[in-house]
């Protein structure tokens, strides 16, 4: 049994070292700026990016604070501050749900504000010249055209999203998908000319990316929020585990099997007593 007792009780200070760690992360996310390197970042500034950062800065210093007081209550072996330690943790734990609850709605919704931001600035010849500086850079980096496609850019495509496509293999090996004469063989290509005016004599025909910018620039918005989602779910699973555990060693005189020691009559019948306390 005391065995027992010193594997839990320094499995007890292990998991509370890691709570103080998920409220240094917490801190440390909180205080960054990881919301300024999303690209475009002006098309978004209707959009609130910063959810979540408050609750990790409040909670983050309350975390750590709270840890100090488990790991000296684990390391002294204090009953009652391993109760009070238990008590706080799960306060901070309740409260924590329930004041970041809302992020998991923002992410939601995250795509439908999005995509009406896409609408509201499209056609992007004529956007702000800011952005559209910015979205070329990024077409340029990830090989990508206009926001939902190339038609966004109306019939102005700009030299960022022209695409060269690679030498086609004979149709009869390719797929029925892409055997069409408007994509290239790889699908990374499409040829801009049919959707975006008739073909004249004095046209060019244009290649350009078929991947639109989009899907990248909503994986730079959400990224913040499910890193934030993803702390404060480390942290509820570390929470839980080290309330247990303390709890556990707090109320070990309620749990724990009393002494015994066994006396043998007059008549051989054993009979078992509890063992008198020193105290």
């Amino acid at each position: 049994m005391a065995r027992c007792r010193s594997y839990l009780r320094g499995l007890a200070i292990c998991v509370t070292v890691l709570l103080m760690v998920s409220g240094v992360v917490m801190i440390g996310v909180g205080f960054s700026s990881i919301d300024g390197n999303t690209p475009v970042a002006e098309l978004f500034n209707q959009l609130s990016s910063s959810d979540g950062l408050l609750v990790l800065q409040v909670f983050g210093p309350i975390t750590v604070i709270l840890s100090v007081l488990g790991v000296c209550a684990a390391t002294l072996d204090l009953k009652p501050l391993l109760l009070v330690f238990s008590a706080l943790i799960f306060v901070e734990f309740v409260a924590l749900m329930v004041v970041a609850s809302p992020l998991v709605q923002v992410q939601a919704q995250l795509d439908g504000a999005v995509d009406e931001v896409f609408l509201n600035v499209t056609p992007l010849h004529k956007a702000e010249p800011y952005i559209q500086r910015e979205l070329k850079k990024l077409q340029t980096s990830d090989s990508c055209c206009g926001l939902r496609s190339f038609d966004d850019w109306a019939d102005q495509l700009p030299d960022s999203c022209i695409c060269s496509p690679p030498t086609a293999p004979p149709t009869s090996h390719l797929p029925p998908s892409r055997q069409s004469g408007n994509t290239s063989s790889d699908g990374a290509c499409v040829m801009a000319d049919g959707d975006l005016q008739p073909r004249t004599s004095r046209f060019t025909e244009k290649w350009v990316h078929s991947k639109p910018c989009g899907p990248i620039l909503k994986s730079y918005l959400s990224f913040p929020i499910k890193l934030r989602i993803g702390i404060i779910s480390a942290f509820a699973t570390i929470a839980i585990t080290a309330i247990a555990l303390c709890l556990a060693l707090g109320l070990e005189e309620y749990w724990k099997t009393p002494p015994v020691e066994t006396t043998v009559d007059d008549f051989n019948r054993v009979k078992y007593e509890p063992k008198p306390s020193l105290t």
